[in-house]
């Protein structure tokens, strides 16, 4: 009883802390070399995503594609904004332009080539997603892609909205 307790107590501690769970300070780079540090991203007023990604990650790119096809409405509906952040080394990041180009991604793309927020964040695998409340809090985090999962964002955007 007593260590059920304390696991019980344990949780809710983690679950409180991670409510209030903010991006840590890290500078990435816009498509143009320009730096910018990654708490900005949280004080736009905006719901945002954050999908970590790489070119040579076929769920990766999965995911970005199936968000594609509700990324307009969200935009209207809920004010979602996603930005995209490669996680490419630097031989694999002069691809970035070219796809995003090809594949029509209309989302905000920077690139974490010195794994700056990557390790600041312990991401160890992408394809990585947060979504960020209004106020900029990670008010989820979710690893990999499974068809829907684009789905199960919307529904978070519904509550994020009242």
């Amino acid at each position: 009883m007593k260590k059920t307790l304390i696991a019980f107590v344990a949780i809710l501690c983690t679950v409180s802390v991670f409510a209030q769970k903010t991006l840590p300070s890290a500078n990435i780079k816009t498509l143009e070399g320009q730096s910018i540090n990654v708490q900005e991203l949280g004080k736009t007023g905006k719901i945002t995503v954050i999908s970590f990604w790489a070119t040579w990650c076929s769920p990766c790119k999965k995911e970005l594609d199936a968000i594609k096809d509700y990324y307009e409405e969200w935009q209207e509906k809920y004010g979602v904004e996603l930005v995209a952040i490669s996680v490419d080394d630097a031989r694999s990041a002069a691809k970035i332009p070219a796809m995003v180009k090809e594949k029509g991604w209309d989302y905000r793309i920077l690139v974490d080539q010195s794994k700056e927020l990557q390790t600041a964040a312990n991401i160890q695998a992408v394809p990585h997603t947060y979504v960020l409340d209004q106020n900029g809090n990670i008010v989820f985090e979710h690893n990999g892609y499974t068809p829907g999962d684009e789905l199960e964002l919307e529904e978070l955007f519904k509550q994020l909205k009242k």
